[in-house]
């Protein structure tokens, strides 16, 4: 049956070899590797795309922000119900006074300060003009209207706090107890009223301090008193003006004396002020007014007892011993937080303990001023520095009597010990700080992660919130939600350890069967402290736990083991629960507003050692943190004045002490590098040292009021704005900052902008268009070289003569583009138009003209007899006879002037040349990167057939006729020498012109006027004063062969045989000398032999000159196709216009014939 039962399909042997299981094993590994590499990109995916943009912040860009503290939205009524109402009562009424002055305390810290702080800033005394400390006085009047109702307003509560105080602690023993309060202490209470009274300390440190202020409100004063004598003038009503003048009487010595604190809890005081002085103001009188303080808390119609009640002064003095116990430990201890602010409100609590009860407790006295030699001074707020020691004597000088001069000395000694022991280990401290707060900065980006346990970030949390700087307040915004996620977590659970403890000692007093109104009202305290805490850690919530707990922990309820770990538990909850508001206090830096005499000195030590410049997103974010107090100026007409003054400031010492120095750096280094050739100086790093400013432009860009600083974009427009004007004023230079640019990009990432200039090269020369417009200097300044083609200046006052040739002309043609030949050629033409008439007045002059006749008529004679040559002595003749005419004032004859007059002439045409052979040479060079001339792609078509865009389509449309243009332009170009021919040439040859035909004759004496000037300036040379020295002028050649042209005398010229004439005759008198010489050498007469070598040597030199004309002029003749007369072009010219016909008729002929062939 088994084995009826296998399948048909079994084949093989049934033993089990393990393959099939080692095949399973080995796919199921390959599964599992796939599943690990597919989870892990879906947890990058997540990462990407939920961490980078829910968790971590950016502080700059962030349009919100994520607050942490939680909203109370109970009344205190609701959150104080237990079912004792006295004890409801007294929480209430404690818990009201404690959130009052936490809104006074706010309402001064934020408003007042700052308005009292920033009065007469972002005006200068330069920019301010007489009546401007009045005007603004006068704007700021209000202001300390606002502040004296703030400071009455505080007296009252002060009082408030002193009568509920006293009310609960009575000393009367047969008067009834609200509640029973042996072993309660109310410590919350006390510290919330040295909270107030600091801050009436302050106000007045701030206007003690404040010279601006006290100066204004003088010259104010004295405005008001001239108003007061003419009050009509100034449109017043006088019945107003005695009230205004009593205000100002109560504001002054109210707020501007400096007794704030110490009218403080006498609210009436401030009332009589005005009956007391209602014409002047006498601080010494205010002194004896307030000098019998010790009544003003005990209330007039028999209610509250407050100065003789000696249980409340017990319970007083108890407080502010056991505050300052636990502010003592950690004054000026690594882990101090907020301490000193307390020690300033236990100065204020002890003042005021003395002035109501009129005790002093010489030792606690003395711990107070002990504490000075920990901590010296205290700034208060901004700028305010108070001294604690100072303060305590002068409020108190009862007490300072008790003290030796010893000890009060010892303090100043001190504190001036302390300021020179910090300045010196100044350095130090810094790098402790950045050592320390770098590392634990690097701590909380490890832990603050949602895999950590929450337990460890609580203790990281609580322990380092006190560092106060930027870059801590950067990471707790940039880890917002992880925060936010924790403290959440841990408020939950620290409430619910001290619930536990709670619990634990309500059970043990119910345990307790005895029945006593202390007993409930520790119950009550407890139920009531447990029912708050089952809530969010409200600030309303945690003071009423806090002020419950006051009552709860009498009569033993806790243990002493119990008692220490609730109260470092609501430590821990009141520092959580504030987490974010406590960090951005103390990151607060807008005292940097006072000192920012140091933002200079930053900025350069940023810019010396680069490699901290991601350092300036924290100090702008710091400088930020002014903003929000100048909003609170009053003094001008808007705070938006003091907001740009600060701006404007800020703006010019970051430009002039780190973006100017940054860009000029940057571009000396380009230069420097682009130069390395000059060898400018050493650039050796291990010598001179290096900063890698590329750090700089890897910043994100700063974030400063409404704008955002991008120190590359500030750089790159620098560099492009300086480079493309640079380039403008020489554009010879584009080469070089073409490489400055490209050296930025790699060098500094910099992404820099094409000046689309046109390019020239270091040897430009003149350019195209300047000898354009001044061509008739450039013709008589500069000497043609016609072999060379090459333009010579004649002189110069330096000792370098400029030059022009044809790569000059090409790079000048690149740069107007090939347009500019035309135009050249026609100022060229508008040039000879004007010379050609000097040319023809010349040759019809009757002197010329008669003297031409009769050579002509001569060599007609005598040319049969002379064999057909034009004697060299009738040419001399001419030359030397001319002179007879007149001489100018250079002794110059009128054929001296002629020849220049050709000359310049021959000058134009070479310069036409080299227009022509540039314009060759530029279309060669653009046309290199060209593959094939002769087979050149059709973009048009190309595009066509790949169906691209209109756009593409007309782009490659512009290539290709550009491309033809090129090509056209460099296998051919234009024949300039031929247009300007037939442009002139009919004129010269027309019989009114007649005249002109004498000109071949005037050649002869010409040449040879040309020779002597030639041999005259290359002789210059060799001398010390060289002016006049040349050693080449082929625009003469040029410019007799161009004539002669125009007025087809090529054969006439011919005729003459000159040049062989000249070659005879110089020839002939050399062979004579050669004769005499070897007939004087017998004599050995050595005078006659120097004086016959000299002779040889002149006419060696006169024989090489006609030489290099006679070749100089043939040359030229080339250009001019002077094989070929006038009648020979035009006979040539009808030729090809008949073959052009003929050609034209044959096309025609075969497609009419091909027309039947194709039907």
């Amino acid at each position: 049956m088994a084995v009826e039962t296998l399948s048909p399909d079994w084949e093989f042997d049934r033993v089990d070899d393990g393959s099939q299981k080692i095949h399973a094993e080995v796919q199921l590994k390959n599964y599992g590797k796939f599943l690990e590499e597919y989870t892990s990109q879906l947890r990058r995916i997540e990462d990407a795309l939920d961490d980078s943009i829910g968790d971590v912040w950016d502080f700059n860009l962030d349009p919100i922000a994520l607050k942490l503290l939680p909203y109370e939205q109970s009344s205190l009524l609701e959150l104080i119900k237990t079912e004792n109402k006295v004890l409801n009562k007294v929480i209430t009424v404690y818990a009201a006074l404690c959130c009052e002055i936490k809104k006074l305390k706010y309402e001064a810290e934020t408003k007042f300060y700052n308005g009292l702080l920033f009065y007469g800033e972002g005006a200068t005394n330069a920019s301010m003009v007489e009546g401007d400390c009045q005007i603004q006085m006068g704007r700021f009047i209000s202001f300390l209207q606002e502040l004296s109702c703030f400071v009455t307003r505080c007296y009252e509560v002060v009082m408030n706090v002193v009568h509920q105080l006293a009310a609960l602690y009575i000393s009367n023993k047969i008067a009834p107890k609200i509640i029973e309060t042996t072993g309660v202490h109310f410590q919350t209470m006390y510290e919330h009223l040295g909270e107030l009274l600091t801050v009436l300390l302050t106000v007045d440190e701030i206007i003690d301090n404040h010279i601006t202020l006290k100066d204004h409100w003088t010259m104010y004063k004295r405005l008001l008193k001239s108003v007061h004598h003419n009050p009509s003038k100034f449109g017043i009503q006088e019945e107003k003006l005695k009230p205004f003048e009593k205000f100002l009487l109560k504001l002054e010595g109210q707020l501007l004396d400096g007794m704030i604190f110490q009218v403080c809890g006498n609210p009436a005081s401030s009332k009589s002020l005005i009956i007391i002085f209602p014409t002047a103001l006498c601080s010494l009188c205010l002194y004896h007014i307030l000098a019998c303080i010790e009544q003003q808390f005990d209330s007039l119609n028999g209610g509250v007892s407050v100065s003789k009640n000696s249980t409340f002064a017990e319970e007083f003095a108890h407080s502010i011993r056991s505050i300052f116990a636990n502010v003592e430990a950690k004054l000026g201890e690594p882990s101090e937080i907020d301490q000193r602010d307390k020690y300033v409100g236990i100065c204020g609590l002890f003042v005021l303990h003395f002035q109501i009860f009129r005790t002093i407790d010489k030792k606690f006295y003395k711990s107070l001023l002990d504490i000075c030699k920990k901590v010296p001074a205290i700034t208060l707020t901004a700028n305010i520095i108070w001294f604690p020691d100072s303060f305590l004597i002068q409020k108190i000088p009862a007490a300072a009597k008790l003290l030796d001069r010893k000890s009060l000395q010892a303090i100043k000694i001190h504190r001036d010990t302390f300021l020179q022991q910090k300045a010196q280990s100044l350095t130090k401290d810094v790098q402790s700080y950045y050592v320390f707060v770098s590392s634990w900065m690097m701590k909380m980006e490890s832990i603050l992660s949602k895999e950590q346990r929450m337990d460890k970030f609580a203790e990281d949390l609580t322990n380092r919130c006190n560092v106060f700087i930027q870059a801590i307040e950067h990471m707790f915004y940039r880890r917002s939600m992880v925060v936010a996620d924790s403290v959440s977590h841990i408020t939950q659970h620290l409430q619910h350890q001290a619930l536990h403890s709670i619990s634990v000692a309500k059970k043990r007093v119910i345990s307790d069967k005895k029945y006593s109104e202390q007993r409930l009202d520790v119950l009550s305290a407890l139920v009531l402290a447990e029912n708050t805490l089952n809530g969010p850690s409200t600030k309303q919530r945690r003071l009423i736990v806090s002020l419950a707990l006051s009552v709860g922990t009498q009569m033993k309820t806790f243990k002493d083991e119990e008692l220490f770990p609730l109260q470092v538990v609501m430590k821990k909850l009141d520092l959580i629960s504030e987490l974010r508001e406590r960090v951005q206090t103390q990151c607060d830096c807008c005292f940097l507003y006072w000192h920012r005499a140091v933002f200079p000195i930053y900025l350069d030590d940023v810019y010396e050692n680069a490699v901290d410049a991601a350092r300036l997103h924290y100090m702008f974010s710091a400088l930020r943190d002014c903003v929000p107090a100048m909003m609170h100026a009053r003094h001008l007409e808007s705070y938006e004045i003091l907001l740009d003054c600060y701006d404007k400031e800020i703006m010019e010492i970051l430009n002039e002490h780190l973006l100017d120095k940054l860009c000029k750096e940057i571009e000396k280094d380009l230069r420097l590098s682009v130069h390395t050739h000059l060898k400018l100086d050493d650039r050796n790093p291990f010598k001179v040292g290096m900063k890698d400013l590329a750090l700089f432009f890897s910043l994100n860009p700063i974030r400063f009021f409404n704008r955002f600083i991008d120190i590359r974009a500030y750089v790159t427009h620098y560099l492009d704005k300086t480079f493309y004007n640079l380039t403008t004023v020489a554009l010879h230079d584009w080469a070089t900052y073409s490489e400055m640019r490209n050296l930025a990009t790699q060098r500094y990432g910099l992404v820099m902008t094409e000046a689309h200039l046109p390019s020239q090269t270091l040897e430009q020369g003149l350019d195209v268009l300047e000898i354009m417009r001044n061509i008739h200097i450039f013709v008589s300044r500069y000497l043609y070289n016609l072999n060379n083609q090459i333009f010579i200046e004649r002189t110069s006052n330096n000792k370098h003569l400029n030059t022009i040739n044809i790569r000059h002309i090409a790079n000048s043609i690149r740069t107007h583009g090939t347009g500019i030949m035309n135009t050249t050629v026609n100022f060229t033409y508008q040039f000879l138009k004007k010379k050609f008439y000097i040319f023809s007045q010349f040759m019809y002059d009757e002197h010329i003209k008669s003297r031409l006749i009769k050579d002509i008529r001569f060599f007609r004679e005598i040319k049969d007899q002379n064999d057909h040559k034009y004697p060299f002595d009738r040419a001399e003749k001419f030359n030397r006879g001319i002179r007879k005419l007149g001489i100018t004032p250079e002794g110059q004859s009128y054929l001296d002037q002629f020849r220049q007059l050709i000359s310049q002439i021959g000058n134009a045409m070479g310069y036409v040349r080299m227009i022509r052979s540039g314009g060759l040479h530029c279309s060669s060079n653009a046309i290199r990167f060209v593959p094939d001339l002769e087979d050149i792609v059709n973009f048009e078509e190309l595009v066509k057939e790949e169906g691209l865009a209109e756009e593409t389509l007309k782009a490659a449309r512009h290539l290709d006729s550009v491309l033809s243009d090129h090509t056209r332009n460099s296998a051919e170009g234009t024949e300039y020498f031929k247009m300007l021919v037939d442009v002139f040439a009919p004129e010269f040859r027309r019989p009114k012109n007649i005249h002109l035909r004498n000109f071949y004759i005037i050649v002869p004496p010409l040449t040879l006027n040309f020779v002597e000037h030639s041999i005259s300036c290359k002789e210059k040379l060799n001398k010390k004063n060289k002016i006049g020295a040349a050693f080449t002028d082929d625009g003469f050649a040029m410019g007799v062969a161009y004539i002669l042209k125009l007025l087809d005398q090529y054969r006439e010229f011919d005729s003459l045989h000159w040049f062989q004439s000249v070659r005879e005759k110089y020839l002939k008198e050399i062979r004579a000398v050669a004769k005499q010489q070897n007939v004087q050498s017998a004599s050995q007469d050595e005078k006659l032999l120097q004086t016959m070598n000299l002779t040889q040597k002149r006419l060696d030199v006169y024989l090489q000159e006609f030489e290099l004309l006679y070749f100089s002029l043939s040359s030229a003749r080339i250009f001019f196709r002077a094989d070929k007369t006038a009648a020979e072009e035009n006979q040539e010219k009808k030729e090809k216009e008949e073959e052009t016909k003929t050609s034209n008729g044959d096309l025609s002929d075969s497609a009419v014939s091909a027309d039947p062939v194709v039907k």
